[in-house]
């Protein structure tokens, strides 16, 4: 038997009526998806020193659990001392039984462990796609606190199939994001 990540049955299983109920679609295939998570982090103070890159690549790799790749300056911006072409940032997009995985860590270890942590703010981009900021790559179990020599913060966007934020932050809502004012 083969594992399926626990996300993606209660997708299945509980999401898809739920929505199905809640927007008056008339087959699954209508209810939007979660295509892709993109964890992003951006190291500005690369450019004086390379060994923060190989860090980054290798932190957000243990986040994530695929590895990440260097992201790189597209043009000259001499204000910030960046050439063309010279590493700025990590990436990484998680896609299906990862995606899965991760989200349930993130609702469920990560973001908890936030101080003061009051629920996410509701700020989608109008296309239903959703992006968490978090100051901290601490937060994450998977990083040992000893070996970090700077925090970091990092971007986590959610890409839906949705048409609007209405039908994304259902979808998202439902999926267990603690979001701070729920409106129902």
């Amino acid at each position: 038997m083969e594992y399926i990540p626990s996300l993606k049955t209660k997708f299945r299983n509980e999401i898809v009526p739920a929505l199905m109920k809640e927007f008056g679609y008339t087959t699954p295939m209508q209810v939007p998806r979660l295509l892709k998570i993109i964890i992003n982090q951006g190291i500005g103070q690369a450019t004086a020193d390379r060994k923060m890159i190989e860090t980054g690549v290798e932190e957000v790799s243990i986040i994530a659990g695929q590895k990440a790749v260097q992201t790189v300056a597209k043009k000259d911006i001499s204000n910030f001392k960046l050439r063309k072409k010279m590493p700025i940032g990590v990436r990484v997009t998680l896609r299906r039984d990862k995606m899965y995985e991760f989200l349930e860590r993130l609702i469920s270890v990560a973001l908890p462990r936030i101080r003061d942590f009051r629920g996410t703010p509701v700020n989608l981009d109008g296309f239903g796609n959703y992006t968490i900021g978090i100051k901290e790559q601490i937060i994450f179990p998977e990083i040992d606190i000893d070996k970090v020599n700077r925090i970091q913060g990092l971007e986590i966007t959610f890409v839906t199939s949705a048409k609007t934020d209405e039908e994304g932050y259902a979808l998202l809502r439902e999926f267990g994001i603690p979001f701070k004012n729920i409106k129902r």
